[in-house]
């Protein structure tokens, strides 16, 4: 057994004190938490935004009257169907490699790049899950909101939003959890993400074992941190019906 623990503390001085190598594991996590960050601005704010057109075309789809603007807005429907269809058709991991060696193949903060690409992507989900809430509302709210003399967008801002809101958290903050293993491909584009911090600690001291069950470790502390703050929030959305 002592044995076990000397080679242990040898395995851990190996590949994280020396050269002071536990310096790309705190690098490749603030890294990772800035992907994070980026792309769930970037998604929430794309997802509301095409939720809100989807959701307003379907609602009003059945009694519009064919003019114009019915058609500019029915174009801009269906970009948003293409939008949804290839960005959840393709893997996220090829999404992110054209993004960096085609699309911004000169642009040399691939960090930046990678925030772009997971936000445009979670930005597919959050939109159907906002749309999902969005169409869950019963009619009678929409005709409630205009019988207080509200227009589409107020009823829409001051009535259903709010309910939406309620339904939906509990999974957006899930989508949100997944985002974050998602960045977990950084490495693909040459960001020192965490998982490829981990991959060069294991790159320069041809032991596995240990910076990869740190990198797991720590991936797996912070769900557990975010899924605490997920039940908290369902919590109280519970309560708050009461």
């Amino acid at each position: 057994m002592q044995a076990w623990f000397e080679n242990l503390r040898a395995e851990f001085d190996l590949n994280f004190i020396q050269g002071s190598r536990w310096k790309f594991l705190l690098t490749g996590l603030g890294n990772t938490l800035q992907i994070t960050g980026m792309a769930l601005v970037i998604g929430l704010i794309i997802g509301m935004i095409i939720a809100a057109v989807r959701s307003t075309y379907d609602k009003t789809e059945a009694n519009a009257r064919p003019s114009l603007s019915r058609r500019i807005f029915g174009f801009f429907n269906g970009l948003c169907k293409v939008y949804l269809t290839v960005l959840r058709g393709t893997p996220v991991v090829v999404q992110l490699m054209i993004f960096a060696f085609v699309v911004f193949a000169a642009f040399r903060n691939k960090l930046l790049v990678a925030g772009l690409a997971f936000g445009l992507n979670s930005g597919a989900y959050v939109a159907e899950i906002i749309r999902g809430g969005i169409m869950s509302i019963d009619n009678g709210q929409f005709e409630a909101g205009r019988s207080l003399g509200f227009n589409y967008l107020q009823t829409m801002w001051f009535v259903v939003l709010p309910q939406v809101v309620k339904n939906v958290l509990p999974s957006l903050m899930n989508e949100f959890i997944a985002l974050l293993k998602e960045t977990s491909v950084a490495g693909y584009v040459a960001v020192m993400d965490l998982t490829k911090a981990g991959d060069t600690i294991r790159g320069r001291t041809y032991s596995p074992f240990m910076p990869l069950i740190a990198v797991a470790l720590i991936y797996l502390a912070l769900v557990m941190f975010l899924t605490y703050i997920v039940g908290r929030v369902e919590r109280r959305l519970r309560n708050s019906d009461h």
